[in-house]
């Protein structure tokens, strides 16, 4: 059984900061579950560009409020507090924070190992293992 508080992830190696958002990534690989889950903030006033090629995810806002934008067909979704969005088809997509910062439970597979970044499309590099498959 795993049980964790995010008052361990703050502020450890396991807490990424970017230019316009932060992430608390709780459940990663290592744990072997499969997924990994993440507590993260998008910044009030501020646009992200993300795309997963690798991965899906699943993210479900909690707080504040704002829209996602996606990016191959130009529609725009309203997020608030109880939205959830899937990710899967790997879609290119713009998250923008309006009425204060969203913070969003993130749930990835294949499972992040918390070393990712985003490269300069908004994409973490593919898993090693499954790129030498």
């Amino acid at each position: 059984m795993i049980v964790k508080n995010l008052d361990e992830v703050i502020g450890s190696e396991d807490h990424v900061k970017g230019e316009t958002w932060e992430s608390r990534r709780i459940i990663l690989k290592d744990a072997g579950m499969g997924f990994s889950v993440h507590d993260t903030i998008i910044y009030e006033g501020t646009e992200s560009m993300f795309w997963y090629k690798y991965h899906q995810e699943a993210v479900y806002c909690i707080e504040g409020e704002g829209e996602i934008e996606d990016l191959g067909t130009g529609k725009i979704h309203p997020i608030k507090p109880g939205t959830l969005y899937a990710l899967v088809g790997h879609e290119k997509h713009l998250l923008r924070a309006t009425k204060g910062n969203m913070r969003m439970v993130c749930v990835f597979n294949p499972p992040c190992t918390g070393k990712e970044t985003h490269d300069e499309e908004g994409a973490y590099a593919l898993p090693k293992e499954e790129a030498n498959l």
